[in-house]
């Protein structure tokens, strides 16, 4: 059970299965390349690739697209968001699969009127990270200049290995992390997901 591993060995683990999912070690690369302060690859495509790799899945069934998330606060500007993401288009063209690139300096000037619940203004893309419906969820990686790999996992990896979905009621409402969870119950029967406390 790699989530009763030594942490040294769940990060080693972690790096074995995510290099798996070639589209995803793609991503990676590129993103590198793009400069990005403060940038991880996050959320589905991470987790959901080590699900698919426990339940001997393809490594890329079922993710629909790939987050790369950066923190850029001397511009909040939807036009310098809009910048990064056409030249992000640019750098991912070709790869067949959807990569969404978002400034989280400025997710709370959009996330009330999508989410119905207001966000106080991120600190950095750990913070960011921090505030996924699911603390599962919670895992940002990326390469470093030197070719090492960042790995933010605040809530650890023993979830993320044991197929354990744990809500995480910091910002997002109920709604979003039960919607989320019934959409992956259907793709990964196999997951445990814990429910939203009363």
């Amino acid at each position: 059970m790699i989530g009763r591993l030594p942490l040294d060995e769940q990060l080693a683990a972690l790096k074995s299965v995510l290099s798996r999912n070639e589209v995803l070690l793609e991503v990676l690369h590129r993103a590198a390349g793009l400069g990005l302060p403060g940038w991880y690859v996050t959320a589905g495509c991470l987790f959901q690739t080590v699900w698919n790799v426990a339940t001997d899945r393809h490594p890329t069934s079922g993710i629909k697209d790939y987050d790369v998330f950066y923190f850029d606060s001397h511009d909040l500007s939807w036009e310098a968001e809009d910048s990064v993401i056409r030249a992000a288009g640019e750098a991912f063209a070709g790869l067949g699969a959807e990569v969404e690139v978002r400034n989280e300096a400025r997710v709370h000037l959009w996330y009330e009127q999508k989410f119905g619940t207001a966000c106080a203004p991120h600190t950095s893309t750990e913070a960011a990270i921090d505030s996924f419906a699911a603390t599962t969820c919670c895992l940002g990686v990326r390469l470093e200049p030197d070719g090492r790999w960042r790995v933010y996992a605040p809530h650890g990896l023993a979830d993320v290995f044991n197929l354990v979905v744990r809500p995480n009621p910091v910002l997002a409402p109920r709604e979003v992390y039960e919607t989320k969870t019934t959409r992956w119950q259907k793709q990964w029967p196999e997951l445990t997901v814990l429910d939203w406390p009363s």
